[in-house]
């Protein structure tokens, strides 16, 4: 079960999740909670070994300043959230960093339509942290995709039986508030979805 924990923004938090197994770290750098700035990323970003992916999350952003950011922060991928038109996905391709698309149930669920390489299928209302009917997308999402929106430690294993995900994406289930993580729930969060095979 690949694993991606978003919305880091402090050292032990990005520490704790690297070392218990995550695979996948996101920085948000768009209007939220969690935002940080592309230069506190990339001092987050720095001791992050390689086989963990490092992600710049964006939403409405356009493609230049997205762009500037992610070479800032020096990201290993960039995610962009929302309605992003396909020319969007395509400017950014010659980057050299993976491309992640999050979206909700409504739209183009096949990973790899906008030429993207990972896609997040996430609740109607994205951030909000509360489950939706993550059955609804079974057998709908094609290729590398992760389930996110309301997960937590306590209900992923529930989700993943209802969804069948490739992988998922935790980011408010493992805060006590929002845009304060917690390095108890990260791990507990990981121990859960490793034990997760699909």
């Amino acid at each position: 079960m690949y694993v991606k924990i978003c919305g880091l923004s402090e050292p032990e938090h990005v520490a704790t999740a690297v070392e218990a197994g995550a695979d996948a770290i996101g920085f948000v750098m768009t209007r939220s909670p969690r935002r940080i700035t592309p230069e506190r990323a990339a001092e987050l970003a720095a001791p992050v070994p390689p086989h963990v992916l490092t992600v710049g999350v964006f939403r409405g952003e356009d493609p230049q300043a997205v762009r500037e950011a992610a070479l800032t922060s020096g990201v290993r991928a960039v995610q962009l959230h929302g309605k992003h038109p396909h020319g969007d996905f395509t400017a950014l391709k010659d980057l050299g960093v993976r491309l992640v698309r999050a979206v909700d149930a409504q739209a183009d669920l096949r990973c790899g339509a906008y030429d993207e390489d990972l896609l997040i299928v996430d609740a109607p209302h994205a951030g909000s942290g509360q489950p939706w009917d993550w059955a609804a997308v079974r057998g709908r999402p094609s290729g590398q995709w992760m389930l996110a929106g309301g997960l937590a430690p306590g209900n992923v294993a529930e989700a993943v039986a209802a969804a069948r995900p490739w992988g998922v994406d935790v980011s408010s289930g493992v805060e006590t508030a929002p845009g304060k993580k917690d390095s108890a729930l990260i791990r507990s969060f990981l121990k859960a979805a490793r034990g997760l095979d699909v």
